[in-house]
């Protein structure tokens, strides 16, 4: 389990819109279970993602957490930073 933040000068929507990319279906194929312009959360593989991400400045912050999905959450984080 791990928990990371990070900053982006990406907004909310680009965030959610990119991890939708990354952790779903067309990429590492978790079920998305919830999505909104802030907030997305996954299922699958015995675990699960939850991205939240709120407007800060010109850019945002980004709050990951991560049950059995800890590598894939620090590559995405990487991707975005």
């Amino acid at each position: 389990m791990i928990r990371m933040t990070a900053k982006t000068s990406l907004s909310p929507e680009e965030i959610v819109k990119r991890a939708v990319t990354f952790f779903g279906p067309e990429g590492h194929g978790l079920e998305v279970k919830e999505q909104s312009a802030g907030t997305a959360y996954f299922e699958g593989g015995g675990g699960c993602v939850e991205v939240n991400a709120s407007a800060e400045g010109k850019g945002a912050s980004v709050e990951l957490f991560s049950r059995e999905w800890d590598y894939q959450v620090k590559e995405f984080l990487k991707a975005i930073s």
